[in-house]
C-alpha cells in the first residue's frame, strides 16, 4: 500500500506526514507499566492504541522492519512503598504483577512487542548516562543525590508547548533542599538498607524514574528514533525529562522525531481516582466481558479524544461483535484488505472510521459470498478483533450471574460503606467479587447503580 501514514505529533501539536529515519529500521518506544499494582482500564487504552499503529506500521513497511519497545519499570518509589504495605518483597511484587500485566495484554488480544526491558536489567547504562550528564556539566550531585539542571537545556517545555515557570505552577514539581532550582529533577537516589540498591559513583542507591526510559530506548533504538508514544498524563514532566537528559547526554539535536499521546478515559465523564471509587483493573472484566469486547470499547474513540467509560459502551460493542459472529468463518490465511479501507487508520490512527468501514464491510459480507466473508474478517483480525472462533465465542456468553439480587445489594451495601471510611482496598475486593460473578457496578451522583452480564 502505497498511502502515506499521518499522525498528529505534541511536538508540533499538529497532524503530520510520518517520514521515518530508515524506513528498514522503524523504531517505537512506548512507556511500559510500573509494576507496583494491576493494571486498570486507562492504561488499556494506550496498550490497543500503540498495538494497532504497530500493526499500521508493518502493514505499510513490512513486518521485519518495525522494532517496538515497551520498557517494564520494576524499580520506583511506589513500588517501594507497595511491597511495604502489603509485607511482600519487591521481587514477588514485581513478577506477579508483570504475570497479570501479560495475562492482560493476551486477554486484550495484543501483539508481543519486539522488545520488552525490565529497568532492573539495565542499571549499569543509567549509571553510564548519568556519568556522562554529569562530565557534560547538565547534572550535578549533592548528598548522595544527582539531579539534571533544567536551565542548562534551553529547549526544555518545547514538547509541552509551555514556559519553564507555566510548567513548573501547574505540576507538582518534588520540593528538595538538595536542588538548585525547584524544577531540577531527580537522576540518582541513595536508598536506605531496606530499600533496593545499586552501587554507584554517587553511593549506594537507585535510578529517577525518567532516566530509566532514556537508557533503555537508547540501546533498543539508538540516539534517535522515529516514535515515542505514551499517555497524555506522561507528556509532562516524563516525557519532557526524557528528552532534556537524552538529548544532552547524546550530544544530538532530536531524540524522538514524532510524540504520540492518547487522551484520559474517564468514568460517567468524571476522571478515574481511587477517591471517586471508579479505578476498574483490566482483569476485573475478565469473568464477564469477553476481551474482544473491551478492545473494540477503547477503539470506539479517536485516541486523541477523551473516552467515556460505561456500560452501555461495553454493551453496545458487545452486541456489534455478536451481530459480526453471524458471518464468521475460519480462515487459513488472511485475504488481501482492501485500501479504501485500511485508509482511516493511516489517517492519525482514525479508529471510529475504521470500524465504520467494517460496519460496511459486514453489510456485504452478510448478503455477499465467501470471499466478502473472508475480507470482512480478515479486516476485522487485522485490528484485533473477531480472533476467537465463533464457538469460543458462544461458550463464553452461556457463562451467567450465580448470585441472588439480595446478595448482590448486600455486598454493594458494605462496599459503600467501606468508601465512607475510605477503605478503598475493601471496596475495590467487593466491586472484584461482584465483577468475577458477572456483576457490573457503576458509581454515579453518589449511587450505585448493577446490571447483570
Amino acid at each position: 500500500m502505497n498511502k502515506d501514514i499521518f499522525l498528529t505529533n505534541n511536538l508540533s501539536n499538529k497532524k503530520e506526514k510520518f517520514f521515518p529515519i530508515n524506513e528498514k529500521k522503524i523504531g517505537m518506544y512506548v512507556c511500559g507499566p510500573t509494576v507496583y499494582d494491576d493494571p486498570h482500564i486507562g492504561n488499556a487504552r494506550p496498550l490497543v492504541i500503540f498495538d494497532i499503529l504497530f500493526k499500521v506500521l508493518k502493514c505499510k513497511y513490512g513486518k521485519n522492519s518495525v522494532t517496538y519497545v515497551r520498557n517494564i519499570t520494576d524499580v520506583d518509589d511506589k513500588i517501594i512503598k507497595s511491597s511495604q504495605e502489603n509485607n511482600v518483597s519487591i521481587s514477588n511484587l514485581t513478577q506477579k504483577i508483570i504475570n497479570n500485566f501479560n495475562d492482560d495484554c493476551s486477554f486484550l488480544n495484543c501483539e508481543i512487542p519486539s522488545e520488552q526491558p525490565r529497568a532492573t536489567d539495565h542499571i549499569d547504562l543509567m549509571i553510564k548516562m548519568i556519568s556522562e550528564l554529569v562530565s557534560k556539566g547538565f547534572a550535578y550531585e549533592n548528598k548522595s543525590h544527582v539531579y539534571f539542571e533544567v536551565k542548562k537545556f534551553n529547549d526544555y517545555g518545547k514538547l509541552s508547548n509551555k514556559k519553564l515557570e507555566d510548567l513548573i505552577a501547574g505540576s507538582r514539581v518534588e520540593i528538595s533542599e538538595n536542588k538548585k532550582s525547584p524544577e531540577d529533577f531527580v537522576l540518582w537516589k541513595p536508598s536506605t538498607d531496606k530499600e533496593p540498591f545499586w552501587d554507584s559513583p554517587w553511593g549506594k542507591g537507585r535510578p529517577g524514574w525518567h532516566l530509566e526510559c532514556s537508557a533503555m530506548s537508547k540501546k533498543f533504538l539508538g540516539n534517535e528514533f522515529d516514535i515515542h508514544g505514551g499517555g497524555i498524563d506522561l507528556l509532562f514532566p516524563h516525557h519532557e525529562n526524557e528528552i532534556a537528559q537524552s538529548r544532552c547526554a547524546n550530544d544530538t539535536k532530536v531524540f524522538a522525531n514524532y510524540w504520540i499521546h492518547n487522551a484520559f478515559i474517564t468514568m460517567s465523564n468524571e476522571k478515574m481516582s481511587k477517591s471517586q471509587g471508579n479505578i476498574l483493573k483490566i482483569k476485573d472484566f475478565r469473568a464477564s466481558v469477553n476481551g474482544q469486547v473491551l478492545r473494540l470499547a477503547l477503539m470506539s474513540a479517536h485516541y486523541k479524544q477523551p473516552l467515556d467509560w460505561n456500560y452501555k459502551l461495553l454493551e453496545d460493542c458487545k452486541h456489534t461483535i455478536e451481530k459480526w459472529y453471524n458471518v464468521y468463518l475460519s480462515l487459513k490465511s488472511p485475504f488481501k484488505i482492501p485500501n479504501d479501507i485500511l485508509l482511516p487508520l493511516y489517517d492519525d490512527l482514525n479508529t471510529p472510521g475504521y470500524i465504520a468501514n467494517l460496519h460496511k464491510l459486514f453489510d456485504k459480507a452478510n448478503n455477499g459470498n465467501d470471499n466478502d466473508k473472508k475480507i470482512f474478517i480478515s479486516a476485522c483480525n487485522f485490528i484485533g478483533i473477531l480472533n476467537q472462533t465463533k464457538e469460543e465465542w458462544l461458550d463464553f456468553k452461556k457463562k451467567k450471574s450465580l448470585i441472588s439480587e439480595k446478595d448482590i445489594l448486600e455486598k454493594i451495601e458494605l462496599r459503600n460503606k467501606a468508601r465512607e471510611n475510605k477503605d478503598y482496598k475493601e471496596a475495590d475486593q467487593i466491586r472484584d467479587e461482584l465483577l468475577d460473578k458477572g456483576v457490573l457496578i457503576e458509581d454515579k451522583d453518589g449511587k450505585t447503580s448493577w446490571k447483570i452480564k
